[in-house]
């Protein structure tokens, strides 16, 4: 293992594999109103497939993998690719993104295949704004459930992430914190984005600032570190409290200094930034016959491409697949 580092030398050790661009979900942030325009299931990677990538990417240096949708879970036998990729020497954390939705029916499953942990999007307490946020039928109760069910699971620590969007759940950020005084809950607030094919604009936008503002009812925030993960959070408790406050602020305080991720999507094609529309098509040459040493040459051309930051601020973001099909 030779490990990875991209043209600024940061480090790239973290994969997150898009399974699917379904999702039985049409949050209003991440999927187009009119829909999109789904993958066949000749067109996604096959499990096969991806545990090779994951292989070859392992050689290099990648020890972390997340596996991401759409929504992951709507994918059948997802727990085999969980048991696959943990035969994988080198990865020592796989992880998982889920809307919840499905989870409390397989969380014992994967956490037996050797899943390590879960993180839950989650916008709402309230049952009817969950309806109108996810635009579905499916009720809040099946996510709180399944996030109990994780927990028992041991598929801790359960984290849950929050997207902030002014005038449509804003004013619920500090009912959320207060459940990791509460019930020791590990709630990530997210700065919203606009992304391709979705609208939205800066009228959305709740900065880390203005979120942490908003609760210092609570009391004070002190720092503290990320019981597991690598991710670009950044960490805080209340005092006494057993959970844990993140902040993901990829507007207000972009954090492309410290990323250290590669992205591979459910039809192959490894993005070396989440918020640039370049890749590298990994799945022609898997079906071409490409060897374990070809494969490692891609993904060293995908880190080289890594940009040095994102250009959301100036106005530059993707425009060709919306979060949905991307993976977050």
């Amino acid at each position: 293992m030779t490990g990875l580092c991209d043209s600024f030398q940061r480090p790239i050790n973290y994969l997150r594999v898009s399974v699917t661009d379904r999702c039985n979900l049409r949050c209003v942030y991440c999927m187009p109103l009119a829909g999109i325009r789904q993958l066949s299931h000749a067109d996604i990677l096959s499990y096969e497939e991806i545990h090779t990538v994951v292989a070859a990417a392992a050689e290099l240096g990648i020890n972390k993998v997340r596996i991401t949708g759409g929504e992951p879970l709507v994918r059948l036998g997802i727990a085999s690719l969980v048991a696959m990729l943990r035969q994988v020497e080198a990865v020592d954390d796989i992880s998982l993104t889920t809307n919840g939705t499905l989870l409390g029916r397989y969380a014992a499953e994967l956490k037996q295949a050797g899943l390590s942990r879960v993180n839950v999007s989650l916008d709402t307490l309230k049952p009817d704004r969950f309806k109108a946020i996810t635009r579905s039928g499916f009720p809040l109760g099946d996510v709180l459930d399944g996030i109990e069910a994780a927990r028992k699971a041991g598929l801790n620590p359960v984290k849950i992430n929050q997207v902030v969007m002014a005038g449509i759940n804003d004013d619920e950020v500090i009912d959320f914190a207060a459940r990791t005084i509460s019930q020791g809950w590990n709630v990530r607030f997210i700065e919203f984005m606009p992304t391709a094919g979705v609208g939205g604009s800066g009228l959305h936008f709740v900065s880390v600032a203005d979120i942490k503002r908003r609760l210092a009812p609570l009391g004070e925030l002190e720092p503290c570190l990320p019981r597991v993960g690598s991710g670009p959070a950044r960490y805080f408790r209340f005092a006494g409290s057993q959970g844990s406050v993140g902040f993901i602020s990829p507007l207000s305080e972009h954090f492309c200094f410290q990323c250290n991720r590669l992205r591979l999507t459910a039809d192959g094609r490894l993005r070396p930034c989440l918020l640039s529309d370049e890749e590298i098509d990994l799945k022609r040459p898997l079906r071409s016959g490409a060897s374990r040493e070809d494969l490692r040459g891609l993904i060293r051309a995908a880190v080289a491409r890594k940009p040095l930051r994102h250009r959301l601020a100036e106005g530059q973001g993707p425009l060709e697949r919306p979060m949905t099909q991307v993976g977050g």
